[in-house]
């Protein structure tokens, strides 16, 4: 007598299930726009055209440049509040000195920050990595620490009972149980970061999808270039939270 065996079933890639929400956002994009008839919102068709024909050109060196921008201050961002994080979070007194500065500098809005800044450190990439960067820290490093503080004492006790000190417990207790920390901070800023890319990039820059966005739909009322890149800016931002996602989920995966 042998055992059958049941094969389960391969699941589905996770993108499969966003195809639906797609369609049927383009299907409302279609109706509005025949019911509107208006140059200012052209139908879906009239954008994907203009996107493929302008994005292996100069709509891809916008998208391009953006693209860095974003993956620097994500960069920048982890490489700074992570350790602040850690630190604050293994230190309740570092955390009781720190804390009032968090308190006060964490609800401020960085985009109004944005003037300032493009005035201490002028033109070029820095202010706006540094924009985003702002953003992106306040949320890992309050997101880290909390992390960071709410490891069981006992797991600790045990870890230090093995002989283990101060780096090995950063490097085995303290990051791993932040690692989801880290994620779900760059996943819920991914959003601000690129609308306040957007601003940011309306200044003191000739590249970039925020100018090429403004240029095309204030300046020239090219509105199917312009919508062309409000999608690639959209996608940008889609790609950047499937990024963080396919992490999390392989390191959940290898855990």
């Amino acid at each position: 007598m042998t055992a059958s065996t049941t094969s389960e079933p391969t699941p589905r890639p996770p993108w499969l299930s966003r195809i639906p929400a797609l369609i049927v956002l383009l299907l409302l994009w279609q109706a509005a726009a025949l019911v509107i008839k208006q140059p200012i919102l052209p139908p879906p068709t009239t954008v994907l055209r203009v996107f493929l024909r302008e994005f292996p050109g100069l709509l891809g060196r916008h998208f391009a440049v953006s693209l860095a921008r974003v993956a620097a201050s994500i960069g920048l961002a982890i490489a700074t509040a992570a350790p602040a994080g850690l630190a604050l979070g293994q230190s309740r007194r570092l955390n009781r000195i720190f804390e009032p500065f968090i308190y006060l500098l964490y609800p401020v809005p960085k985009v109004v920050l944005v003037p300032i800044v493009l005035l201490f450190l002028g033109v070029g990439d820095l202010p706006k990595i540094v924009i985003i960067t702002m953003i992106l820290f306040f949320q890992i490093l309050v997101l880290v620490r909390d992390a960071a503080a709410g490891i069981r004492p006992e797991l600790l006790i045990s870890v230090r009972s093995l002989g283990a000190g101060r780096r090995a417990l950063y490097r085995f207790v303290y990051l791993p149980a932040s690692l989801p920390a880290i994620l779900t901070a760059v996943r819920q800023s991914v959003g601000t970061a690129i609308a306040v890319l957007y601003i940011a990039e309306l200044f003191a820059t000739k590249y970039g999808l925020g100018y090429y966005i403004y240029l095309e739909g204030s300046t020239l009322f090219d509105y199917p270039r312009m919508y062309a890149g409000i999608v690639a800016m959209s996608l940008l931002g889609f790609g950047l939270y499937a990024v963080v996602d396919a992490v999390e989920q392989r390191l959940h995966f290898a855990g």
